[in-house]
């Protein structure tokens, strides 16, 4: 990767540090103050909404390290970089959620099975509002900032902190309704919390597992990957296209087909042009392999300038752009099929005859012309359309169409 490009990732990486360092100072002191509060008022609510917001410490702290480590430039052991340790922060987040959950379910049972009134429940509503305002606001931030910078971390702990704010939520309603003489109706709302936290980290869990593994989880960027490819001229074909995630990028491969006489320098050439239309089309993707193969027609159309319009019967030219019309068949499974004769339109034309002929072949999809004689013009108008020119090997036209089956290309 050029100094430039990685200068640019390593500024967005360091948004996500910055973001992931508020959020860990934040966590924490939610944590220590509904747990203090949850104590002194004796809020299980408020006390298993503690253990939550200190587990989300954690959660944020392996953000912030997954993307420290991915600002590290690739190296011989990491040639494809470090992103991948955001998914593996992802994938910590996960765990540690679905275990905060867990633990929640333990105090929130206690709670419904021997509750207890508040001590003083005026402050454990005011931390429980507090809660519920911090963590919007921080779940809003993280979501900003993730989104800016695309880090499925960061959205990932977006995410968390946007559950925070309905745990936070049902702990209010339940400290309110616990405070008005419903007091088992505190462990219901932990209970609910906690059924909540469980199924965000099973799905961040799946999402950070599956980008491990190396799965396609976008079927329509691979789409849109080959349509792109499919509009280079000179591209006959795309297959075996294969998308991977890493962290905020993707790496892709694609085999193309091309004409098989195609020159080293012209495969070259179409090989970077499809790298350079895909890249610019999809901003996220980091590399692309192309790996270039001949295709495999079978089907070949030739074309003979000849100087009648009678069929088989024609006799074959001597010139190329001057020829009045050209026999263009088929050649399939060693027959030959669908022979015609078409009219050269460029035939009277002044200049550039031999280049509108040419270009008039091309548009009759030919693969081969078979003539003797064809400029460096038309010649180079052939090659840009992939069209090999051949020189006859016999001045009889059923000799040239029975060689036709001889031919490999």
């Amino acid at each position: 990767m050029e100094n430039g490009a990685f200068d640019g990732l390593t500024n967005r990486f360091k948004k996500g540090e910055r973001a992931a360092k508020y959020s860990t100072l934040t966590n924490l002191g939610l944590s220590i103050i509904k747990g203090v509060f949850g104590l002194l008022s004796g809020s299980v609510a408020l006390m298993a909404d503690s253990i939550h917001s200190f587990s989300d410490i954690f959660a944020s702290l392996a953000v912030y390290i997954g993307l420290k480590l991915s600002q590290r430039k690739p190296d011989q052991k990491f040639p494809y970089g470090y992103y991948k340790a955001e998914t593996m922060s992802s994938l910590i987040i996960a765990v540690v959620i679905v275990f905060s959950g867990l633990e929640v379910i333990m105090e929130s049972v206690q709670g419904i099975i021997n509750p207890q009134p508040l001590k003083i429940p005026f402050i454990a509503i005011l931390v429980a509002a507090i809660s519920v305002a911090v963590s919007f606001l921080l779940a809003r931030y993280e979501q900003k900032v993730g989104e800016e910078i695309e880090s499925p971390a960061l959205l990932g702990d977006a995410k968390h902190s946007l559950v925070d704010v309905f745990s936070s939520l049902l702990v209010f309603a339940g400290i309110v309704a616990s405070y008005i003489g419903y007091l088992s109706l505190q462990g219901v709302a932990g209970l609910l919390v906690s059924l909540l936290i469980i199924w965000m980290g099973l799905k961040i869990g799946k999402n950070a597992v599956l980008v491990l593994l190396d799965a396609t989880l976008d079927p329509e960027t691979v789409e849109r990957i080959k349509d792109l490819a499919l509009a280079v001229e000179g591209v006959e074909g795309v297959h075996e296209v294969r998308v991977r995630s890493s962290g905020p990028y993707i790496f892709s491969e694609l085999h193309l087909e091309t004409k098989k006489d195609l020159s080293v320098e012209k495969a070259h050439e179409i090989s970077e042009k499809v790298e350079k239309t895909v890249k610019n089309e999809v901003k996220e993707l980091e590399t692309l392999l192309v790996q270039i193969e001949p295709v495999k027609k079978n089907t070949l159309r030739y074309a003979l300038p000849v100087e009648t319009s009678e069929g088989l019967q024609s006799t074959p030219s001597q010139h190329f752009g001057k020829a009045p019309y050209f026999l263009i068949w088929d050649v399939s499974n060693g027959e030959i099929k669908n022979y015609q004769i078409r009219e050269n339109p460029a035939k009277d034309i002044e200049k550039k005859r031999g280049i509108k002929t040419a270009e008039f072949l091309a548009k009759e999809n030919v693969d081969v012309i078979l003539s003797q004689e064809v400029g460096e013009g038309p010649k180079y108008v052939l090659s840009q359309f992939f069209i090999r020119s051949l020189t006859p090997e016999s001045e009889k036209l059923s000799e040239i169409m029975e060689k036709t089956l001889k031919i490999s290309l």
